[in-house]
């Protein structure tokens, strides 16, 4: 619940100061003569850092597939990812629009983070690290690399990797999905991994993965196996190979 009322917290303060800038920048939206990429992605780098930059809390989306992140733009608009900022930001934008911000950030390629410390226990650690290489088949949960890739980097074009992003971020994600608040394309692969999670997994497996780094020059890989272990329905190709 803490962490529930800081990301309202953050997000409030991000739309405050995100707000300004849009009302001011509303006249030049009408004429394409001063639209601009180059302005359009403002409103991501404000919290999206950008390549230069390294943040604690917010994932940055420079490298992620393009598929991965022009579903996630519709999921916002859509109303399948509950954040107010993003909501509001993608609401009324088309899809070329979307589509074109996420070709933008799948291209760039920037040094990936630092790994962040944990507080973890060796225990849990320990507990993460078999969760994200070899899942655990007793509660019918597979291993992240079997969708994510064995370099944990994504796969293109709708998979996203899931080194250099933040501790916090993973463990708010996967407690959506638990819960109910975060949702993709029916089926829902990462609901039902999620489900089957419990608390203290989930703060395992985000406390593993948030003191991994990846390799500079990790990229997407242009493959994987198939089927997947889930059927994911933002995922083209997929189909089912563990039971719901």
């Amino acid at each position: 619940m803490r962490l529930s009322r800081q990301l309202h917290s953050l997000s409030l303060l991000a739309l405050a100061a995100a707000l300004p800038g849009m009302v001011l920048a509303a006249p030049a939206a009408v004429s394409a003569s001063h639209d601009s990429l180059e302005q359009r992605i403002k409103a991501c780098t404000a919290c999206h850092a950008p390549k230069e930059r390294h943040d604690a809390f917010f994932p940055r989306i420079a490298g992620k597939p393009a598929g991965y992140l022009y579903n996630q733009l519709l999921n916002f608009r859509e109303g399948r990812r509950q954040y107010p900022m993003m909501n509001y930001m993608v609401e009324h934008l088309p899809d070329d629009y979307l589509r074109e911000i996420a070709d933008h950030f799948a291209a760039q390629h920037p040094a990936p983070p630092p790994a962040q410390p944990s507080g973890a226990g060796t225990a849990a650690l320990a507990r993460g690290k078999q969760l994200v290489l070899h899942g655990d088949p007793g509660k019918k949960i597979p291993a992240c690399i079997a969708c994510h890739g064995e370099k944990l980097a994504g796969v293109a074009p709708a998979i996203p990797g899931l080194l250099g992003l933040p501790r916090d971020y993973i463990n708010a994600q996967l407690g959506a999905w638990k819960n109910g608040i975060r949702r993709a394309h029916a089926p829902d692969c990462m609901a039902q991994v999620a489900q089957r999670l419990s608390d203290a997994d989930v703060g395992a497996v985000s406390a593993w993965l948030g003191t991994q780094v990846a390799s500079a020059d990790a990229r997407p890989a242009a493959s994987i196996a198939l089927p997947l272990p889930l059927h994911c329905g933002g995922v083209p190709g997929s189909s089912a190979q563990v039971a719901p």
